[in-house]
């Protein structure tokens, strides 16, 4: 890659954390949902040690081990997955027909968007962790980097396909909101981040290992219980990059082609 790549990646990052840091009100707002579940519905779980569904094995005792994890991943669905929004914006408003005709590099504008996403996405994620840790959780270093390594992973394509769809929704931008409110929740509930599925009708079972979401987040319980031998992070991993494959070359031909 260029140099000129990461100049203007750089210049687009700064353009895009910039508000964000001067006006930290909807990151703030994005944390609400995910830290009620933390201390109004993770207690109930912590009553449940013992009982079967909670991922089993050396290192998951603690349902704390297995909620955090889904709770990240949620926080990925409720996140990147919307980041288009902000694109979207600026594709009625006008604003980003005069970025394209700056010698910005297109890729650049999609990267550094991206990297926006997910500085924020750790940021959440550490808070989170943090407060969770009070409440009963463990952190084995090695198992938690390597968690918010493949969060990253995961959230760069959701951040990527978030924007492409954003450019799919003119002129109306109906079909982002359309799209977004339909799939993400399914999304979430199919890929047990709240309760464990194992238990569930076949037909549920089924729905959930066709969802890649699944197996993130598997992959995610398993490395905050330092399980890396675990197959489940490979499956995981591989989930992961696939989507981030995706979106990264969906993105950035659309960005190519221009909006």
């Amino acid at each position: 890659m260029s140099r000129r790549f990461f100049q203007d990646t750089r210049t687009v990052f700064v353009r895009e954390i910039v508000p964000a840091l001067r006006e930290p009100y909807s990151t703030v707002f994005a944390m609400a949902q995910p830290l009620l579940l933390l201390f109004l519905f993770g207690p109930l779980l912590a009553g449940t040690t013992g009982q079967g569904g909670w991922g089993g094995g050396e290192g998951a005792a603690s349902p704390w081990q297995w909620f955090v994890p889904g709770t990240l991943i949620m926080m990925c669905l409720s996140g990147p997955m919307l980041a288009g929004y902000s694109l979207l914006i600026e594709l009625l408003g006008g604003s980003m027909e005069r970025m394209l005709v700056t010698p910005l590099n297109r890729a650049s504008m999609l990267v550094g968007r991206i990297l926006k996403e997910f500085v924020i996405l750790l940021a959440q994620a550490a808070v989170l962790i943090g407060l969770a840790v009070p409440l009963g959780l463990r952190l084995p270093v090695a198992g938690v980097l390597a968690a918010l390594a493949l969060l990253i992973v995961f959230g760069t394509g959701l951040g990527a396909l978030s924007f492409v769809l954003a450019i799919a929704s003119q002129p109306s931008g109906q079909l982002f909101w359309a799209v977004t409110q339909v799939v993400a929740f399914p999304l979430m509930l199919l890929s047990g981040v709240l309760l464990p599925i194992d238990h569930g009708p076949a037909w549920l079972r089924t729905a959930a290992a066709l969802n890649p979401v699944t197996y993130v987040v598997e992959a995610e319980r398993a490395l905050f219980a330092g399980r890396f031998a675990d197959l489940s992070v490979l499956y995981g991993v591989a989930a992961a990059a696939a989507v981030a494959a995706i979106g990264l070359t969906w993105g950035t031909r659309a960005m190519r082609r221009g909006v």
